[in-house]
């Protein structure tokens, strides 16, 4: 690993980098790609005038996302957060529940539980997958909870465990397949938080199709974006159709008259952020092939500092959305972070643990050894497609 004094490490590293991204000042993290369909399609959508939540790119959208995912129903959002706020309540999360996610994560994920009036519980991840542990979830589920009814419960709070929600940090898949196993074992609904990981699988099966329910997000840093933008995916069609139905505004069919049977959200995702995605989505194999080139050259230069670069867990094939390094103690992260960001190379560290915040720092978690020791190593580097 870099020592704390490399201070020609870094600079090796900066013009590395500049190499990859010539044409970019400063470098940034990761940039959007727009070379293909997407101002022929946004203006396409303009013309139609359908630019707000009805319109055949809300439609084709959610085709493409069956088609790439393999799962049999799609349901468009306005974001990710808002897709894991409806996948947890249509799993069954209530006011006072408890939902097993992981501390290494973007705030959204607690965010969505928080949305449902639940509690977070937080457990540790791997340190080879950044995801969710399964060995951490069996050993707290061992210890804490009670089965009654085909309901589990805390015994330590007494309350509802309803959900669990691993995330594939950076695109790379955790192990999903033994979470999965896990959940079922303790009557928990499975929802995957997806966000990072469009076009990334798990032994051959695309991430976010192993739960309950998966979801995804576009915002205008994923590899594919439409400046928002999430989807819910699902295999099965009531709770696909509910989902459709309270993500926009639970508005009973009519040609004209407004009756709405429930508490609905507008999460509606516009026609014309639809387009802009339809068009970013025909080009994911390419972004996928030019994102893992770029993975493999990150690979091989770092290898040669001896610097620890993550890769792709065994089993998977991850799509490589945000690169990332690992560090050998937080001061030498930090002395990286200022000197990168300061020549112009947009750097960043792992989010903050959502167990350390404010409004989530009371709630029940365990140890989180590999959680904290990756919080003060990670270092994520440019990852945009290259052109």
């Amino acid at each position: 690993m870099i020592n704390k004094t490399s201070s020609n490490s870094f600079s090796e590293i900066i013009d590395f980098i500049k190499s990859l991204y010539p044409s970019e000042n400063p470098v940034p993290l990761h940039a959007p790609s727009f070379t293909g369909n997407e101002k022929k399609y946004v203006i396409d959508a303009i013309d139609s005038t359908f630019v707000s939540s009805v319109g055949k790119y809300v439609d084709r959208f959610e085709e493409m996302i069956c088609e790439i995912t393999g799962a049999k129903y799609a349901i468009a959002t306005v974001n990710g957060t808002c897709a894991l706020h409806i996948a947890l309540k249509l799993a069954g999360v209530q006011p006072g529940d408890e939902v097993i996610t992981q501390p290494l994560s973007f705030v959204a994920t607690a965010n969505a539980i928080a949305h449902c009036g639940a509690k977070p519980i937080f457990l540790d991840v791997e340190r080879e997958t950044l995801g969710l542990d399964p060995t951490a979830l069996k050993n707290f589920l061992q210890t804490y909870a009670r089965i009654e009814e085909d309901t589990c419960y805390n015994k330590t709070t007494g309350n509802r465990i309803t959900a669990c929600v691993p995330m594939h940090t950076f695109g790379h898949p955790c192990r999903i397949d033994e979470i999965a196993e896990i959940c079922n074992y303790y009557h928990i609904a499975l929802v995957e938080d997806s966000a990072e990981s469009l076009g990334s699988l798990y032994k051959s099966k695309h991430t976010g199709t192993f739960g309950q329910f998966g979801v995804y997000s576009f915002n205008g840093n994923k590899t594919i974006t439409c400046g928002g933008g999430g989807a819910i995916v699902t295999n099965n069609e009531a709770l696909a159709k509910k989902a459709k139905h309270i993500t926009t505004t639970a508005k009973v069919p009519h040609p004209y008259e407004y009756v709405h049977d429930m508490t609905g959200y507008n999460y509606r995702l516009p026609n014309l952020n639809a387009a802009l995605a339809c068009a970013q989505l025909e080009q994911l194999n390419a972004f996928l092939k030019n994102k893992r080139e770029l993975a493999k050259r990150y690979q091989e230069f770092f290898g040669l500092l001896d610097i620890p670069f993550i890769k792709e867990p065994v089993n998977t094939r991850s799509n490589y959305w945000l690169n990332a390094v690992i560090l050998s103690d937080s001061k030498t992260r930090d002395e990286f972070l200022k000197v990168t960001n300061n020549a112009n190379v947009m750097t960043r560290p792992v989010w903050r643990l959502l167990s350390k915040l404010e409004m989530y720092k009371d709630f029940q978690s365990d140890a989180l050894e590999n959680a904290q020791w990756l919080e003060d190593r990670v270092v994520n580097i440019p990852s945009s497609v290259r052109v």
